[in-house]
């Protein structure tokens, strides 16, 4: 246990929580046989999860997808538990079942969680999942794949100010040298600079520290901004102002700090919540919004128009079996015969996380383009 942080479970037994991936793993595309929850009325086309995971002790928040280059079909997804004092990250394999050795808790009020590829230390490097633990104003980073803490503990942001409890977190990978940022937003902030982006390096010891080196972003005064996503090849970082819309901007720290786009700002059902990015190749694809409050998901274009590079226009609104999903995630990456096109991860607001087929979403997203 590293000096003043809490004891962290690595390898604690799930054999308690339940799971209803084994109901869930056939699932499609609902038309009108599917079963509904009945706190959740199905309409003809609602998206069915591929599998519903395991449950945790606590409230899910946010997942991550960490691919396994050498094997994409050992990959596994990460999802926060945002319990006040039992709170964690959980790993589950892509049947939806939790790997109790790579689960770390407990942790104090988890929120989001990022990863990215490849952050040096010393003559090696290593992937990284980054998770904000909101009542110690600090970010948690963990190695991976066996999501072990480099962190000595944490890293106070946001000069530990108690009003801004760290929420959102959205991680870039520099295309030019390499460099990991971590973009962090609170529970609340100012009028402008509610974004604090900082640097991520390890020390000589290979713990990872993070340095101030941007604040950006428009804030409404609404409500909070805590989804937050990041287009590594494109260079573009985007949130959702929750009540308002979704943000654009340059990623990187030596860009301009002026906005580039508001979009989303009608037609949604409170709250804006959790973003990702799907790539088609081309600089084309896709910005996944999640619609909270009708749970459904809104599909935007990842590129312009030929008179606007920052038009994303409105192509899908897509109802999900997941409920009030805060966080979610894609990756265009096969993992597998069982996602030959990549996977969606919701999180769903009763303790677990919904998996789909891409090929399912697709299928809407055309549907729905029509």
């Amino acid at each position: 246990m590293v000096a003043g942080s809490a004891a962290l479970c690595v390898a604690c037994s799930a054999a308690s929580r339940t799971s209803d991936s084994t109901k869930a793993e056939s699932a499609v595309v609902a038309k009108t046989s599917t079963p509904a929850d009945p706190a959740l009325p199905l309409i003809a086309d609602t998206l069915n999860p591929k599998v519903i995971t395991d449950t945790i002790p606590g409230d899910s928040d946010d997942p991550a997808i960490w691919i396994n280059r050498a094997d994409p079909s050992a990959s596994f997804v990460v999802g926060t538990d945002k319990g006040d004092s039992t709170g964690g990250v959980y790993a589950f394999n892509l049947a939806g079942h939790i790997d109790p050795a790579r689960s770390v808790h407990p942790l104090f009020r988890m929120n989001n969680v990022d990863i990215e590829y490849g952050l040096a230390r010393g003559k090696a490097s290593t992937d990284i999942a980054v998770g904000t633990e909101r009542n110690r104003q600090s970010l948690r980073v963990f190695s991976l794949p066996d999501m072990r803490p480099i962190d000595n503990g944490g890293i106070v942001v946001f000069d530990g100010d108690k009003s801004r409890a760290p929420m959102g977190i959205a991680l870039y990978k520099r295309p030019r040298d390499g460099a990991i940022f971590a973009f962090v937003g609170g529970k609340s902030g100012p009028a402008e600079g509610y974004i604090w982006q900082y640097r991520l390096t390890a020390d000589a010891r290979g713990v990872v520290t993070g340095t101030k080196v941007r604040v950006l972003g428009t804030y409404s005064g609404r409500k909070e901004i805590e989804s937050i996503a990041v287009d590594d090849s494109l260079g573009y970082v985007y949130y959702s102002d929750e009540g308002v819309g979704v943000r654009q901007y340059f990623a990187d720290p030596d860009s301009s700090s002026k906005q580039l786009a508001l979009f989303a700002t009608t037609g949604v059902v409170e709250d804006h919540e959790g973003l990702a990015i799907y790539s088609t190749g081309n600089g084309t694809g896709y910005i996944i919004l999640s619609d909270q409050g009708a749970n459904r998901i809104q599909v935007f274009a990842r590129e312009g128009t030929s008179s606007n590079p920052f038009d994303h226009r409105r192509l899908a609104v897509i109802p999900v079996r997941a409920q009030q999903t805060d966080g979610l995630e894609v990756t265009e990456q096969a993992l597998g015969a069982g996602y030959p096109r990549g996977m969606l991860v919701m999180m769903s607001n009763r303790g677990a996380f919904h998996f789909y087929d891409w090929r399912d979403v697709e299928a809407a997203i055309r549907k729905g383009a029509r």
